[in-house]
């Protein structure tokens, strides 16, 4: 990890140089009266008052981008991979490792800065211990921000940030958990990413109201829903393709779950497509009666619990044997790549 950590150095300040751009090029629609924000929020038009909040802004639009990169260079990593020679497995795992700790930095400052910014703007606290309380529960206790659409969107955001970070890490336990246990677990970051993008249509004031920014936004997940699917059509690691029959014909239960879950991602690259095309995805219109508040908070909940039922099922199925344990499992992993 303190390798990545080094390696990552340059990929995180071409982050914070495009964080940087966002910021300055937010802060001046602010300026001059063009922001979406302040469309949404007029009290939020002095853009010198309320810097913490662009920057906030800022860094969440630069984590939703360095996510998806990274989702790309893992989709790209373990599906059909590339036929270049100056983008070879290895380094593609890498850049997706480095880009990966990127993300979840960038997360954090967001989060960090949203903070920052209620902790400013807090002016019913007493005391700067209430002000640092009141603005603690809200930004990272999930479920704490209990008024308007941040009930919703600011619970998803959490989930995301608070997923990333084992699933996101879970490479650098492998050593203790088996190559087979931290594959199948970091497989469950595709929600994380899910999350993230939900956490930024639902939230995010610059994509608040429908338009073509909003579209951009749904139609760059086609290239991400795509890959996924070829990923599972043909993917690298010749044990997880899909055995209709002959020898190795995957049992009733499993089969049953790889081909649901190609057709689901069949669905969503149709139904991104949708979207794309009629620019119709549930949005709020300016002068128009906008859609009410849904999920409640207990449908994200108990979504939550699913997920974590099926990690904690994933685990135990997975976890090392006391005969093999993870060394045998890293064997098996290399010969099956034809690297050792």
């Amino acid at each position: 990890m303190k390798a990545d950590l080094r390696a990552a150095g340059p990929d995180a300040g071409i982050a914070l140089v495009v964080t940087g751009a966002i910021f300055a090029w937010l802060y001046v629609r602010v300026d001059n009266g063009s922001s979406a924000t302040v469309q949404v929020m007029p009290t939020l038009d002095d853009a010198d008052r309320y810097w913490m909040y662009w920057l906030c802004q800022a860094f969440g639009w630069s984590g939703l981008l360095w996510a998806w990169i990274t989702i790309v260079f893992s989709l790209l990593r373990t599906g059909p991979r590339p036929r270049v020679r100056w983008l070879p497995p290895a380094g593609l795992e890498k850049l997706h490792r480095t880009t990966s700790l990127t993300t979840i930095a960038l997360m954090f400052m967001h989060a960090v800065m949203f903070f920052l910014e209620e902790v400013r703007g807090n002016e019913g606290g007493a005391t700067w211990a209430g002000r640092l309380w009141d603005a603690f529960v809200k930004v990272f206790v999930p479920g704490g921000y209990a008024t308007g659409t941040g009930r919703i969107a600011i619970l998803v955001g959490l989930l995301a940030f608070y997923l990333a970070i084992p699933l996101g890490l879970a490479y650098y336990l492998r050593q203790r958990t088996g190559s087979r246990m931290w594959r199948a677990l970091h497989r469950f970051i595709i929600v994380v990413y899910v999350l993230s993008v939900w956490h930024t249509l639902l939230y995010g004031t610059n994509v608040w109201y429908d338009g073509a920014f909003r579209t951009l936004v749904w139609a760059l997940q086609m290239p991400i829903a795509a890959m996924l699917l070829l990923r599972l059509l043909s993917p690298a690691r010749p044990s997880e393709h899909l055995h209709l029959r002959g020898p190795r014909r995957a049992r009733p239960l499993p089969l049953t779950a790889r081909a649901a879950g190609r057709l689901a991602v069949v669905a969503t690259v149709a139904g991104l497509a949708a979207v794309v095309a009629t620019g119709v995805d549930g949005g709020r219109t300016p002068d128009g009666a906008s859609p009410g508040l849904w999920p409640e908070q207990w449908v994200i909940w108990a979504g939550l619990l699913v997920l974590t039922l099926a990690l904690v099922a994933v685990a135990h199925r997975l976890r090392p044997s006391a005969a093999g344990g993870p060394a045998r499992e890293r064997r098996g992993e290399a010969a099956e790549q034809g690297v050792g």
